[in-house]
């Protein structure tokens, strides 16, 4: 038993270090918190989730739900990203529902919008807030669009995203930021400034 506590507690120790680190070169490199602008428009995919899933898009919060980072906590978002990303094979919309752009819990198969709401789901049931999952909007080093999951923590803006088996801090990532859900709205979204785009990450915007 002894032994046991000893190595849940060097376990709890080096997830912490390991946090710690990450925030630190995230700080080094710019800000571990997303800077937003205000209102911008909702993805049409998203608009159209909503109107099938309206009790989703509808949570409302007065303050922003900033989750406190345990080692629990960590855990179970690297568990979450890792078994979503493996139990969901990639297809585009075209291939699973015949059409360009359509956002759904996927089945066996599904894109990045439709891992993110599934990785956003499991996440609600094991308790998180709502207002700190967050379905956010990219754009790729080759200008493709993407999606991944913003997990807001008090040790800064964590991504779980379907192509990057690790859960990073956004400013660890190579995306350009253009938009995520409102903290305070679940059924509106909010302009993301990142700064980033015009200094390490500039080539992403030519």
């Amino acid at each position: 038993m002894y032994n046991e506590t000893l190595r849940k507690l060097a376990l709890a120790g080096t997830i912490l270090g390991l946090m710690a680190g990450q925030a630190g070169a995230s700080e080094a490199m710019g800000a571990a918190f997303m800077a937003t602008t205000g209102r911008t428009s909702q993805p049409i995919g998203h608009y159209e989730f909503c109107q099938a899933h309206a009790d989703e898009c509808s949570a409302r919060s007065q303050v922003k739900a900033r989750v406190r980072l345990t080692p629990e906590l960590w855990n179970q978002l690297v568990a979450v990203n890792a078994s979503v990303n493996l139990s969901v094979i990639p297809a585009t919309d075209e291939d699973v529902y015949g059409r360009p752009e359509f956002w759904a819990y996927p089945g066996r198969k599904g894109d990045c919008e439709d891992v993110v709401l599934l990785k956003r789901r499991d996440l609600i049931e094991k308790g998180w807030p709502v207002g700190a999952l967050l379905v956010t909007v990219v754009r790729q080093r080759n200008g493709e669009g993407h999606a991944v999951l913003t997990v807001a923590t008090d040790r800064g803006d964590l991504v779980l995203d379907s192509l990057q088996p690790r859960v990073l801090v956004w400013s660890d990532t190579d995306y350009q930021y253009v938009k995520r859900q409102s903290e305070f709205n679940s059924g509106q979204w909010t302009a993301i400034d990142d700064a980033r785009a015009t200094t390490s990450v500039g080539s992403l915007t030519r």
